[in-house]
C-alpha cells in the first residue's frame, strides 16, 4: 500500500515545540517511528501532488530496495522500471531490437535505467555509528550513565560505557565486514569492457556500466563474465551458471528461435527469461566458450541491467532479507515491557517513600530514575547473543557455516524439513543398470551393457551417443551427469571442431561422435582388385548437425545428426518415457509399455526413453538450422528404455529415522518421476512399508468442465500382503494424542502429487491446500518456483520449515524457508542461511540439535537476566525504605564479577548428543516459563525480606544515623549515602548467593543441552564465586570490607546468612526441578480440561480431520471445484462408479 503526504506547517510548528519541551526525546521517538514522523508533520495528499510517499516498508524517496519506481499515468500509481522482459514478444526481439541502438537512444535510455552496476555501498563508519548509537537501548544506556554520574557512581558508569563501546565496536565491525564481503563478491568481474553493435552496424567498445536494455553485445569467442541479462540472437554459448544455480555443470545456450522462420510458432509469444532460459545469458554467469558462423558474430540483446538482473535480485535478497518474525524476540520485548511496568511501580514507591522521609527534590529525582535503570539490565543484548555465537562456533567445527546467526534459534523450532532428492537423499551420479531395447514393437530381454560390437551401429546406441549436450573444456568431457553417464556407457569418442576448422567453413562444424577402434568390427583383408573399389577403409562417424537442448517444460531433448557418407539425416530423441511414447507412432510402442515402465519406476529406477526417425532427404543442412523442433519431434519410432539407478546415500535412512523419532516431518521435493520418488521415499523410510500413498492427479478446467482432482491409491510394494485397494477410513488417521497436541503421531497415509497437479490445486482448490500440506510427503516433477510455493504453503499452516538441497534448483526455497541448508559450497550458497561443507544430510540433525541448544540457552539467559534485574530491584527497594542503597563497588562486584562471568559461561553448554521427540517452547510467554520465573521471584523476594527484617530483630542491631560511626572496630567514616549498615551487608550477601543459585537452577541440561556439570568453565566460575563470597562473609578482610562498603557483623549472624542462602538454594532448585518434571503435564491437563483450541493451524486442521468422515478421499473418487458463486466451500466429493 502506498500513500501520499504533503508538508503541513502548523504540524511542523507543533512538533518543533514538542521537541523543545521534551529535550529532544520527541525527535528520537519520531526517528524510531518513521510512520509517526510522516503523520505528525504532514497531511494526506493525492499521489500525483505529494511531497512524501509513505509505504508499508521503510522506503525513502522513490528507490526501494535498489529498484527505481516512477509514476505511471495509466494506472495512477507508482511502478518500477522494467527491461525488455515480460512485455516484449519474441518476434519484436528479432525484428525491432536486433539492430541495436544509436548513441542518442542509448543516452536517452540511460537517463531512465541508470548505470548498469550492482553496487553494494558500504556505509561509512560514522553513518553506521549514528545508526547504532540511536538504537533505543543505547539511548537508555546513555541516560543511565548520565544519571549514575550525577549520583557519583562513576566506576559503574565507566564499566557500562566500556561494555557499550565494546558492544558497539564489535557490532560495527561485524556489520561492516559483511558489507565488504558482499561488495567484494559482487564487484568481482562486475565492470568489464564489452563490444556493442550499434544501429549503423559499427562495433564500439564500451564499459559494461554503460549498457542499457536494447543494446546488442558481442560475446567474445574466449568467453566472458556476463555483466547483464541478455538473450542470444545468434550463435551458441557454453555457460557455467554455478553462481546462480549452484550447478557446476556447464550448460549450452542456443539462440532464440525466430517466430517468422517457424510457421507453427506463436507470433505473439512473450519473451520471458524463465521460460526462455535456454536462450538467456544471465548476469554473473561465466561464458566459457562460443560457437559461431564465420563472418557472423555471436550476439545477444541486453534485456535487464543492474539490480533487475538475476544476479541483482540475488544480491537484493541478501541485502534486504525477509525479517525473521520469531516468537522469542516478540516475547522478549513483551517481557521487557513487563520489567518497565515493575520499574514504574518502584519509581512511584521511591517518590512516595522519599517525600514521606522529607528527602530533597534532587535526591528524589536521582533515586527514582535510578530504580528504572536497575530494572532493565544493561548487559541483556550481549548476554542474549552469547549462546548464538557459541552455537555458531560449534556448527563451524562440524562443517556448517552460517551467514545469518539469528536463524540458529529458529532452527530449534523446526518441525518439518523438505529434502531435494537427487544429490541430497540419493547419490549425485547415476549408474547405468541396463538397457531394454524394442524391436518390432516388442521389448527384448534386458541387456547390461550397451558397449559391445553387436550394437555399435544400432540406432539405439547412436541415440545414446548423439542425444547429449556434452562439450570438451580443456580436453575433458563436461556436461549433465546423466548425459555423461550415458555417453561413457557407449564407449564412443566425442570430437569438437577447433576455431581454426570452424573458420575454414561457411557454417558451424558439427560435433562428431564415433565408436572407439576396439568396438568396430575388424575389417577383412582385401585384395588389390577390391582396393580399387574401396580406396579407403570405411569409418563410422556421426555428426551432430542441430541440437534442441533439454527443456524441463517439455521433459525431452532432441538432436539432428547425419552418419558420415549418408544423404539422409536422423532425428534422435530422449526424455521422460510418457512424453517420448506420446510423440511416437503408436504401432512402434509395445503394448506392455506402461506395465514395464511402472515396474521399473516402482523399484526406484530412473527410466529414460529413446526414439528415432529418418528425416526426409529434402531437409538440407541450412533448413535444419531453422526448422522448429515440433516439426522434428513427431512420428518417431520408439526404440526402448535406458534404466539408470540412483542409489540412496548411505546415511539417508538413519538420518530420516532420527528426524522421525524427534517428531519432525520429512517431505521430498524432486524434479524426478512421481513413482520413482514414491519408491525412494519408501526405501529411505520417509514412507513406512505399511503406510498408504494417495496420489492426487489434478486436471485444470477444460472443455467447459471445472477443475477436478482424481484420487487413486498407489499400489503397495510386493512385500505387503494387503491387496485390497479400499481402506477403512477409520483406520487411516492414527493420530494418537499423548501429552499434548504437539506430539501428533505420523499418520498412516501420505499424499503424493506432481508439479502440474500442485499448480492446479493451488489455483482452484485453496481450501484443500492445508489438508494436503498436513499429509503431503512426495512432490515430484516440481519446478524451482514451485518449490518456493510449497515452502510458503507449509509456512501458511504454521509449520517451521527447513529446506535442504544441493543448490541446483533450490535457491528460492532455501531463501524462503525458516532455515535453508545448502549442500553446495558454490557461490549460490550465499543465498542460504546455512551451508554444509560435506554434501550430506547428516548436517540437518546437527543443525536442529544446535538450534535447540541455542534456543534453550536464550531462554535460560533471559530468565537469569530477568531474575538478576528483579533480585537487584528487590534489594534496592528494601534499602530505599530506610534511605539506603547498594554501594558503587557492590553494584560493580555484582554486575561484573558475578553477572557477566555467569552469563557468558552458562551459555557454553554443548547440544545434547541426540534429537528427542520433545520440542522446546517457541516463546517466553508460556505457562511453564512464566511459572518458573514467577516462582523464583517469589522465593528470592521472600528470603531477602526475611534477612532484611530478621537482622533488625538481633540484639546487637543498631539503626543508622547520618553521623553514626561504623560498627565495631571499623574506622569512623562519614557515610552520607547510608551504605555501611547491617541491612545493606545482609541484603548484599543474600542477593549475591541468589544470583548464583538462580544461575544453577536455570542452567538446564537434558534433553536439549549437555548437563551443566560438563560445562567446565561454568562450574569453575560458580565454584570460585561461591568460595570468594563465602570467604568475604565468613573471614572478613578489613581492606575488602572498606572497598565494598560492608560492615562487620557478628560471626553468628554470618552463619545465619549462610543457612538462609542454603535453604534458599534448596527451595529454588527443588521448585525448578518440580516444574520441569510435572509442570508440562499439569499445564497440558489444564488445557485439555479447558478444551483450548490449538495455536498452530496445522494442529487445528488435524483436529478437524479426525472427525471428518470424508477424509481422506476414497479410492476412485473425484473432487470437483465448485462454481465460484457458491460461498460455503469450494469443492465437493463425487464418487465415480
Amino acid at each position: 500500500e502506498i500513500y501520499g503526504y504533503s508538508r503541513c506547517r502548523w504540524k511542523l510548528v507543533l512538533v518543533a515545540v514538542g521537541v523543545l519541551c521534551t529535550g529532544g526525546f520527541l525527535l528520537l521517538l519520531l526517528y524510531w517511528m518513521p510512520e509517526w514522523r510522516v503523520k505528525a508533520t504532514c497531511r494526506r495528499a493525492a499521489l500525483r501532488d505529494c511531497e512524501v510517499v509513505l509505504l508499508r516498508t521503510s522506503v525513502r524517496y522513490f528507490t526501494h530496495h535498489s529498484v527505481k519506481y516512477f509514476w505511471h499515468d495509466a494506472v495512477h500509481n507508482f511502478d518500477f522500471i522494467k527491461g525488455l522482459d515480460e512485455t516484449t514478444s519474441c518476434l519484436s526481439i528479432h525484428n525491432e531490437h536486433s539492430v541495436g541502438l544509436s548513441k542518442r537512444e542509448r543516452d536517452y535510455r540511460k537517463l531512465f535505467y541508470g548505470v548498469n552496476e550492482i553496487a553494494v555501498k558500504v556505509p561509512s563508519v560514522f553513518k553506521l555509528l549514528i545508526k547504532e548509537v540511536l538504537n533505543p537501548f543505547y539511548i537508555f544506556q546513555l541516560f543511565s550513565v548520565i544519571l549514575w554520574s550525577t549520583d557519583e557512581y562513576y566506576y559503574y558508569a565507566l564499566a557500562i560505557v566500556i561494555m557499550s563501546l565494546i558492544s558497539i565496536v564489535s557490532s560495527l565491525y561485524a556489520i561492516r565486514k559483511q558489507y565488504i564481503m558482499l561488495r567484494d563478491m559482487v564487484a568481482a568481474h562486475s565492470v568489464v569492457r564489452v563490444s556493442v553493435s550499434r544501429a549503423n552496424q559499427e562495433i564500439e567498445e564500451i564499459l559494461s556500466t554503460d549498457l542499457v536494455p536494447g543494446d546488442i553485445i558481442v560475446i567474445p569467442s574466449n568467453g566472458t563474465i556476463m555483466p547483464c541479462d541478455a538473450v542470444l540472437l545468434s550463435g551458441t554459448c557454453i555457460v557455467n551458471e554455478s553462481m546462480l544455480t549452484g550447478e557446476s555443470v556447464p550448460v549450452t545456450k542456443t539462440n532464440l528461435p525466430n517466430p517468422i522462420e517457424d510457421p507453427k510458432a506463436m507470433e505473439d509469444e512473450v519473451y520471458s527469461p524463465e521460460i526462455h532460459k535456454r536462450h538467456t545469458l544471465f548476469c554473473g554467469t561465466n561464458v566459457i566458450q562460443t560457437r559461431f558462423y564465420t563472418g557472423e558474430l555471436v550476439k545477444a540483446l541486453v534485456v535487464r541491467t543492474g539490480f533487475s538482473t538475476s544476479k541483482g535480485q540475488l544480491v537484493r535478497s541478501i541485502l534486504y532479507p525477509k525479517p525473521t518474525d520469531f516468537k522469542l524476540y516478540r516475547d522478549a520485548y513483551m517481557f521487557l515491557l513487563f520489567l518497565v511496568v515493575v520499574a514504574g511501580v518502584g519509581f512511584i514507591y521511591t517518590i512516595v517513600n522519599s517525600i514521606l522521609h522529607k528527602v530533597s527534590a534532587g535526591i528524589i529525582i536521582i533515586e527514582s530514575l535510578d530504580i528504572i535503570t536497575i530494572t532493565v539490565p544493561p548487559a541483556l543484548p550481549a548476554a542474549m547473543t552469547a549462546g548464538i555465537v557459541y552455537a555458531q562456533r560449534r556448527l563451524k567445527k562440524v562443517g556448517i557455516f552460517c551467514i545469518s546467526p539469528q536463524r540458529i534459534n529458529i532452527c530449534g523450532q523446526l518441525n518439518l524439513v523438505c529434502f531435494d532428492k537427487t544429490g541430497t537423499l540419493t547419490e549425485d551420479g547415476l549408474d547405468l543398470r541396463e538397457i531394454k531395447r524394442v524391436e518390432n514393437a516388442r521389448f527384448l530381454l534386458p541387456e547390461e551393457q550397451a558397449c559391445n560390437k553387436s550394437l555399435v551401429k544400432s540406432q539405439f546406441v547412436a541415440c545414446m551417443a548423439t542425444c547429449q549436450s556434452l562439450t570438451k573444456i580443456e580436453g575433458v568431457l563436461s556436461g549433465d551427469p546423466l548425459d555423461l553417464k550415458m555417453f561413457e556407457a557407449t564407449g564412443w569418442i566425442l570430437e569438437e571442431a577447433t576455431e581454426e576448422e570452424t573458420a575454414l567453413h561457411n557454417r558451424i562444424m558439427p560435433t562428431v561422435v564415433r565408436p572407439s577402434k576396439q568396438l568396430l568390427p575388424e575389417s577383412k583383408p582385401v585384395t588389390n582388385q577390391e582396393m580399387e573399389l574401396f580406396e579407403l577403409p570405411a569409418s563410422y562417424e556421426i555428426g551432430i548437425v542441430r541440437q534442441f537442448p533439454f527443456s524441463s517444460a517439455l521433459q525431452r531433448m532432441c538432436v539432428v545428426a547425419r552418419v558420415l557418407g549418408e544423404k539422409q539425416m536422423d532425428a534422435y530423441m530422449k526424455g521422460a518415457p510418457e512424453v517420448i511414447a506420446s510423440l511416437c507412432k503408436q504401432e512402434s510402442v509395445p503394448v506392455d509399455f506402461e506395465s514395464i515402465l511402472e515396474e521399473y519406476t516402482k523399484q526406484g529406477f530412473r527410466v529414460i526413453a529413446l526414439a528415432h526417425r529418418k528425416l526426409e532427404s529434402k531437409l538440407t543442412w541450412h533448413k535444419v538450422q531453422n526448422v522448429n523442433r515440433n516439426a522434428i519431434e513427431s512420428n518417431m519410432d520408439f526404440m526402448g528404455l535406458i534404466i539408470m539407478q540412483n542409489k540412496l546415500k548411505q546415511e539417508t535412512p538413519a538420518v530420516l529415522e532420527d528426524l522421525h523419532k524427534a517428531n519432525i516431518r520429512t517431505v521430498m521435493v524432486t524434479g524426478d518421476n512421481l513413482l520413482t520418488a514414491i519408491s525412494v521415499a519408501r526405501d529411505c523410510g520417509m514412507i513406512l512399508p505399511q503406510d498408504k500413498v494417495i496420489v492426487a492427479e489434478a486436471l485444470p478446467p477444460q472443455d467447459g468442465q471445472t477443475a477436478r482432482i482424481n484420487w487413486h491409491y498407489a499400489d503397495m510394494l510386493t512385500k505387503c500382503t494387503d491387496s485390497s485397494p479400499a481402506i477403512n477410513s477409520e483406520d487411516i488417521p492414527m493420530k494418537l494424542v499423548r501429552e499434548s497436541l504437539e506430539e501428533l503421531h505420523v499418520t498412516k497415509y501420505h499424499f503424493a502429487m506432481n508439479g502440474k497437479s500442485f499448480a492446479v490445486i493451488l489455483e482452484h482448490f485453496p481450501d484443500l491446500v492445508p489438508k494436503l500440506m498436513l499429509h503431503g510427503t512426495v512432490f515430484a516433477r516440481i519446478a524451482p518456483d514451485q518449490k518456493t510455493q510449497l515452502v510458503e504453503a507449509l509456512q501458511n499452516v504454521d509449520y517451521y520449515v527447513g529446506m535442504c538441497g544441493d543448490g541446483a534448483n533450490d535457491c528460492g526455497a532455501l531463501k524462503r524457508a525458516h532455515s535453508g541448508i545448502s549442500l553446495s559450497e558454490l557461490e549460490a550458497s550465499v543465498a542460504s542461511p546455512f551451508t554444509s561443507r560435506t554434501p550430506s544430510i547428516c548436517c540437518v540433525p546437527n543443525l536442529i540439535r544446535e538450534g535447540r541448544a541455542a534456543l534453550i540457552t536464550s531462554f535460560c539467559v533471559f530468565k537469569f537476566m530477568a531474575l538478576y534485574s528483579i533480585i537487584q530491584y528487590v534489594s534496592v527497594t528494601l534499602l530505599y525504605s530506610m534511605l539506603s542503597n547498594l554501594g558503587d563497588f557492590q553494584f560493580l562486584f555484582i554486575d561484573l564479577a558475578i553477572i557477566l562471568v555467569v552469563v557468558f559461561t552458562m551459555s557454553l553448554n554443548p547440544a545434547w548428543k541426540e534429537l528427542v521427540a520433545q520440542r522446546p517452547p517457541s516463546g517466553l510467554i508460556s505457562a511453564p516459563l512464566l511459572c518458573s520465573v514467577l516462582s523464583q521471584i517469589v522465593i528470592c523476594l521472600g528470603f531477602q525480606t526475611i534477612g532484611f527484617i530478621w537482622v533488625r530483630q538481633q540484639p546487637w542491631y543498631e539503626p543508622w544515623t547520618p553521623h553514626s560511626s561504623s560498627q565495631h572496630e571499623n574506622k569512623t567514616l562519614h557515610d552520607k549515602h547510608n551504605i555501611r549498615n547491617y541491612e545493606n551487608t545482609t541484603v548484599f550477601f543474600i542477593s549475591s548467593f541468589q544470583y548464583l543459585i538462580v544461575a544453577i537452577a536455570f542452567s538446564k541440561g537434558r534433553p536439549f543441552r549437555q548437563p551443566c556439570y560438563k560445562n567446565f568453565l561454568f562450574v569453575m566460575s560458580v565454584l570460585v564465586l561461591y568460595i570468594f563470597t563465602l570467604f568475604l562473609m565468613l573471614y572478613p578482610v578489613e581492606s575488602i570490607d572498606w572497598f565494598l562498603e560492608l560492615v562487620c557483623v557478628p560471626y553468628q549472624w554470618r552463619i545465619t546468612i549462610l543457612i538462609i542462602a542454603g535453604i534458599n538454594a534448596f527451595v529454588s532448585i527443588l521448585v525448578e526441578a518440580a516444574l520441569d518434571r510435572w509442570g508440562g503435564c499439569c499445564f497440558s491437563s489444564l488445557l485439555s480440561c479447558r478444551k483450548k483450541a490449538p495455536k498452530s493451524k496445522y494442529m487445528h486442521v488435524a483436529q478437524e480431520l479426525l472427525v471428518d468422515p470424508e477424509w481422506p478421499p476414497k479410492p476412485r473418487t473425484t473432487t470437483e471445484a465448485k462454481v465460484p458463486v457458491q460461498e460455503n466451500g469450494s469443492c465437493q466429493i463425487i464418487t465415480i462408479t
